[in-house]
């Protein structure tokens, strides 16, 4: 986990600054990010769509993407051993 800043759809502030576009009013955020067996994507999304859904917007998205390889450095190990 995280902290970040950004904004979502609504974007932020737009300003000029010494000429140039600047955006900002960035709102804290935070990321949580998990490396997870294919087989538990679906319940812990689930787990998260209903406990963070509210119906207001700027409650985040969830991104689901695939990791080729985890190798753990010390000893060596790869994928699942990895984790």
């Amino acid at each position: 986990m995280s902290e970040v800043r950004g904004f979502g759809r609504t974007g932020g502030t737009k300003d000029a600054y010494l000429g140039a576009a600047q955006v900002g009013d960035f709102k804290p955020k935070v990321r949580i990010q998990m490396m997870i067996d294919d087989d538990m994507v679906q319940p812990i999304v689930d787990a998260i769509q209903a406990t963070a859904c509210r119906g207001e917007a700027g409650e985040g998205k969830i991104f689901v993407s695939h990791v080729v390889d985890a190798i753990r450095i010390r000893t060596g190990e790869h994928g699942h051993d990895a984790l």
